[in-house]
């Protein structure tokens, strides 16, 4: 699978390690060394703004989506390539994900929890087939990756489902598993032209 734009979903917070801006600038490094356009939530603040900082200071391209709301707030990352503003936090997601070849989350909160988990459900159903994939700095993702697997165990979660999420602890062994990514074969419950 080619990327040419990956859409990242992380905190607008930094978090109180700093191996989580680290992981945020290493990231936005590596997509910008690769010539991948960073796709992301258009704020200057947390874990957005290491993010784009290092993309831009790599020579990287950064497209910012972000609400009129958050505009007002002063919010908005001065310096992206190119940014798009939408009037709702849905508008938002679905602009992030028409414009994204694949999909990568940092830590971060309940939005970025949200974010990540939609665009699994809809891969998931097969309204996209695009890799989705977890930069697990300092193991942040483990309690939900714990989840996930016991949602198998109870038999609330495909195996199939749960293989298409991509785990890596760095930036270059997580783009090659998204590069690498074929989604599962399962029979697909609905598609795009039945929403």
């Amino acid at each position: 699978m080619v990327l040419r734009r990956v859409c990242v979903f992380c905190g607008s917070s930094p978090g109180r390690s700093p191996e989580y801006a680290a992981a945020a600038a290493a990231l936005g490094r590596a997509l910008a060394g690769s010539g991948i356009e960073l796709v992301f939530g258009g704020g200057k603040v947390g874990l957005m703004g290491a993010l784009a900082d290092a993309a831009l200071a790599q020579g990287g391209r950064v497209h910012g989506v972000i609400p009129h709301a958050l505009v007002r707030k002063e919010l908005a990352h001065p310096g992206v390539t190119t940014s798009t503003v939408v009037d709702t936090m849905h508008q938002r997601k679905q602009q992030m994900a028409d414009l994204a070849d694949g999909f990568i989350a940092l830590p971060g909160g309940m939005g970025t929890l949200d974010e990540l988990c939609e665009v699994l459900t809809w891969a998931q159903l097969g309204l996209h087939d695009k890799p989705v994939g977890l930069l697990n700095a300092r193991n942040y993702f483990a309690g939900f990756l714990a989840q996930l697997d016991h949602a198998c165990q109870e038999g609330l979660l495909r195996p199939e489902h749960r293989a298409m999420l991509q785990v890596a602890g760095d930036p270059a062994a997580l783009l090659a598993a998204m590069e690498g990514y074929r989604p599962p074969q399962s029979q697909k419950w609905i598609t795009r032209r039945d929403v």
